[in-house]
């Protein structure tokens, strides 16, 4: 068995607003993304696998949110695993701990940790199947 890739892709962009709403409409209006209360999702193919959906998210959270701490930073990256698990086993070998607890959900599994600065790094190892069957209008092709 080969050794799964630690990050794959770019799984979302996540930034602090005071007013998310009105920064969504703005993105909507004037760079034309088609967004919805979570944001907007952009649907792309794996390069190794074209016939595989991959999916990004794009989305705005209230200035207030704790959903970023530990971190004091006004964004998040999430970042796409091959497989979860494994990669937080050797990120405890290498002294990176986690955050929390793993979160599993139907569209995919997810973790945090943080960069040597402090930033939160949302990882998730996606279900694509079940993310594209979740409702909402917000998918950027």
């Amino acid at each position: 068995m080969s050794t799964p890739k630690r990050v794959t892709a770019i799984g979302g962009i996540f930034f602090k607003c005071q007013d998310p709403e009105n920064v969504r409409n703005w993105y909507a209006q004037h760079l034309g993304l088609k967004t919805d209360q979570y944001g907007t999702t952009f649907e792309w193919r794996h390069a190794d696998a074209p016939e595989k959906k991959g999916y990004s998210v794009w989305s705005t959270f209230a200035a207030d949110t704790k959903y970023f701490e530990p971190s004091h930073k006004e964004f998040m990256i999430n970042l796409r695993v091959e497989n979860l698990d494994w990669l937080l086993a050797e990120l405890k070998k290498e002294g990176v701990e986690q955050i929390g607890e793993t979160q599993v959900y139907e569209y995919g599994k997810f973790a945090h940790i943080t960069d040597p600065e402090g930033n939160k790094i949302e990882l998730w190892e996606p279900n694509d199947e079940e993310y594209a069957k979740m409702p909402g209008d917000a998918v950027t092709k």
